[in-house]
Formats: C-alpha cells, sequence, structure tokens
C-alpha cells in the first residue's frame, strides 16, 4: 500500500501565505501559531505534483479553454466513483473560485435589496458576498440536537415565502458546523424553494470531506432553476491555483452565467495549471485522499480527546464533515472577547472566533486540524492553557 507523509511539518513561512504570514491582518498580531481559513499544511497529492511538473516542463503557457473532454470527463468519474451520481457534460460551468461564482449567480439571480437567505452560523465570505452586492441576509438559524445540527423546517418555509427572498445559498456540508444535509432534507428544501420561486446555489465544496453520512450532491434533489458549485481545492490543498467549477441546470442561466464570465468579467481563459490539477486530482487522486481522510478524522478525535479530557463537561464531538473543529466552549461559560485575548497575548496562537460566522457562533471557536499532528498537539495545548487561565 502507498505512503502518504501527513506528519512532516513543511514550513510555510515566506511564502506569500495567508495562513502564516498574514496573520496579524486578521488576529492583530504577527507570529502567531495559525489554525485558521480552510486550507491545509500539507503539501498536495503526488499525482497532482507529478502533472504540474510534466505540464511546466512542456514550457508554453498560452491561452487555454476549460471546455474540454478530458476536465469534464475527470469531473464525470469523479462524481460516478464517490458519489454514484452521474453528471450532466452539458450544464458544466468554469470560474476562478466557488466565492466568485456564488457572487456573480447573486447578482444574476437577483436585484440590489432583495435577500438572500443562509443557514446561520454561516461562512464569513457569504455575509460578505451578499451585501458587497447590495443585497440582504435572511438568516436562518441552525439547531443542535443531541450533536446534530437541524434546520426549523417551517421557519425556513416562513423565510423563503417572504417576497423579496430570491435565493437560497445553501452551504453543503455545512461550513461552519460541519452538519451533512440528509437527503431527505434537501429534497424538503428543493420542494419548498420549488412551491415559492426561490433559486438555489449549492456550495458543496467539502462535499469530499464528510466523516459520518452520505454527501448527496445538489444534483441529485434540484427542482427548477439551481446551481451546483464547487471546487477540488479544499480536497487537494491547490486553492492558490485558482479554478473550480459547477453545474447550472437551465441553459438560459448558464448562457447567461458564460456570458458574464467573458464578456463583462474577461475570464475566459482559465488557469490552465488549475486544470491539469483537477484532472490529475480526479483521475488519480483518491488514494492519496483516503490517506489524508484518515489523518484528518485521526486529528479530529485527537481534539475531542485532549479537550474532554481537560474539560470533561464539553463532551465535544468530532464534526460530521469537514476538517474544521466547530467547538461549544458554552458549557465553560468562557467570555469570548477574553478567550481571543489569553490565545493572542499569552498563547501565541489563532484560532478563529465563534462569532465571526455570525451572531448563533458566539461561545464557539472554529479550529482548523487540516496540520501534522505535532501542530496540531501545540495548539490544542495552548488552547486548554488559555482556557485555564480564565478559569
Amino acid at each position: 500500500m502507498t505512503q502518504f507523509d501527513f506528519a512532516t511539518p513543511v514550513d510555510r513561512h515566506g511564502t506569500w501565505c495567508t495562513q502564516w504570514d498574514y496573520v496579524a491582518d486578521r488576529f492583530g498580531a504577527p507570529d502567531l501559531l495559525p489554525f485558521t481559513i480552510s486550507d491545509m499544511d500539507f503539501p498536495t497529492a503526488p499525482c497532482v505534483l507529478a502533472a504540474l511538473t510534466q505540464r511546466l516542463a512542456h514550457g508554453v503557457l498560452g491561452y487555454s479553454r476549460w471546455n474540454n473532454s478530458d476536465f469534464s470527463g475527470a469531473i464525470a468519474h469523479w462524481y460516478q466513483t464517490r458519489f454514484a451520481t452521474a453528471v450532466e457534460p452539458a450544464t458544466l460551468v468554469y470560474g476562478p473560485s466557488v466565492i466568485y461564482m456564488v457572487s456573480r449567480l447573486i447578482c444574476q439571480w437577483s436585484q440590489p435589496g432583495d435577500e438572500v437567505l443562509i443557514h446561520t452560523p454561516a461562512y464569513d465570505a457569504f455575509y460578505k458576498t451578499i451585501e458587497g452586492n447590495g443585497r440582504r441576509v435572511i438568516a436562518q438559524p441552525l439547531t443542535c440536537e443531541n450533536g446534530d445540527w437541524r434546520c426549523d423546517m417551517v421557519s425556513l418555509e416562513a423565510a423563503l415565502a417572504r417576497p423579496a427572498c430570491k435565493i437560497l445559498l445553501l452551504c453543503s456540508p455545512h461550513n461552519p458546523t460541519g452538519h451533512v444535509w440528509h437527503r431527505a432534507e434537501l429534497e424538503q428544501m428543493a420542494s419548498l424553494c420549488e412551491r415559492h420561486g426561490v433559486r438555489v446555489i449549492s456550495d458543496e465544496i467539502h462535499m469530499d470531506m464528510v466523516w459520518r453520512g452520505t454527501h448527496t450532491p445538489w444534483s441529485v434533489v434540484g427542482r427548477g432553476s439551481w446551481a451546483l458549485l464547487t471546487s477540488a481545492s479544499k480536497s487537494f490543498n491547490i486553492p492558490a491555483l485558482t479554478g473550480a467549477y459547477g453545474f447550472i441546470h437551465d441553459a438560459g442561466a448558464r448562457d447567461a452565467y458564460l456570458t458574464t464570465l467573458k464578456g463583462q468579467d474577461g475570464l475566459s481563459s482559465p488557469a490552465v495549471l488549475a486544470l491539469v490539477a483537477h484532472i490529475a486530482a480526479y483521475r488519480e487522486g483518491a488514494p492519496w485522499l483516503e490517506a489524508l481522510r484518515n489523518y484528518l478524522m485521526a486529528n479530529l478525535q485527537y481534539v475531542a480527546d485532549s479537550l474532554n479530557g481537560a474539560f470533561a463537561q464539553l463532551n465535544w464531538q468530532p464534526p460530521a464533515a469537514t476538517y474544521l473543529a466547530w467547538i461549544d466552549l458554552r458549557p465553560l461559560g468562557l467570555d469570548d472577547a477574553a478567550l481571543q485575548q489569553a490565545l493572542i497575548a499569552q498563547q501565541k496562537v489563532a484560532i478563529m472566533p465563534g462569532y465571526t460566522y455570525g451572531a448563533e457562533g458566539k461561545g464557539f471557536l472554529r479550529l482548523n486540524v487540516g496540520c501534522p499532528r505535532v501542530k496540531l498537539e501545540q495548539g490544542v495545548a495552548r488552547l486548554i492553557a488559555a482556557i485555564r487561565s480564565l478559569n
């Protein structure tokens, strides 16, 4: 069996790395040990690096096209082998990032002042993208029941029925809670959106990082006008290459998006290395991904064992999906600001405060476990020390 090394640290300092070199931008202090934005400290899969090396050896990096059978075929292969789902190549679209695609579709499917519904707590870029385009956020709070996050469908329908509500922006699996939407939940949401004429944008960038349950692509349940947007960037740690893709069901909506991509934003030629990386990842990267998944699951369990060993009242359990530990510290009665001060000033560690993701995130932390265990051990020890200093 091929062995992959996730335990050896790689020094990312001095590489223009957002998480390490620019930690002061968000946390106000340099040289913190970071567990922040959702990229990983691991090199990407060897098969991806080999494909990139081969392409670079060709030497010519001219204009390229994304709409080719190698790219679409690799995506179709991935969906068939990972999710037992067939995709329609004709519905495929490309974009430089998932958030760019979300932004363009929000503009295409709504008007300034219209409402976009999101489940909260929510990925902070959702708020920024919605409000930055002059739309209004409608928050649909999730509730936690017996360790699982739930959406109140009665409340959801009332929100979707609002005349100004034009789009449901779904995160599947959900960031930051790690909730994996059950197929029945997705089907109910699809039915409600169809009933009230609400379009759906499903961000599925964490689709390969499901630990419990099964990921159901929105394409399986979607009705009416919808888009499924995703990328290999999270799974294979290649966001710096840029590149995302999606499926837009309605031909008119798809053509309008592609017209904007090319005619308005001048993005007809993709980053060719992103295409190369996606093709290699989806054709050859499954063994590496499975080894990575095992490592990440063990890291999440380490966090649970360590925190619960120090603070039994937490009884924290790993999320159902993502490598982002959404840690509920409310049983400890801590002040969020005081905890951040202790983490940054005393322990020199950067962990995302839950309130970054909306009011429902107060009392939580989001800790990225996508790193070698030796780093995680330091981070968890510092977190425990910071909590103890407040008690």
